[in-house]
């Protein structure tokens, strides 16, 4: 498995709203991040500063990058949009991040 992370940006006024859509992932979209090889995802939020940190295992760096061009994905991003920070074709402003400690 490869170990990624990032940071992403919730807007201020928006927590509640993005754990609620989270809490109510979209059966279909949960489905397709595992198609994806997907596994133990986590997001965690820095209330003081509307940062996101991401963290998820995947089996490819290829496999997951399809992930980016399915219907769902699409659709998911452009409901969230809204309440995020994002590029012009709604995917989430993110920063990946370099990993330099791992205890097995």
């Amino acid at each position: 498995m490869i170990r990624k992370a990032s940071i992403m940006y919730v807007n201020q006024d928006c927590y509640l709203e993005y754990k609620r859509r989270h809490d109510e992932i979209w059966p279909e979209m949960a489905a397709e991040l595992k198609v994806h090889g997907a596994r133990n995802y986590s997001i965690f939020l820095d209330r003081e500063s509307g940062r996101l940190f991401a963290y998820l295992e995947i089996e490819s760096e290829e496999k997951w990058e399809n992930m980016s061009k399915t219907a769902v994905c699409q659709k998911w991003w452009a409901y969230m949009e809204p309440l995020m920070k994002t590029e012009p074709d709604n995917r989430p402003v993110t920063v990946d991040l370099e990993e330099v400690f791992f205890l097995a």
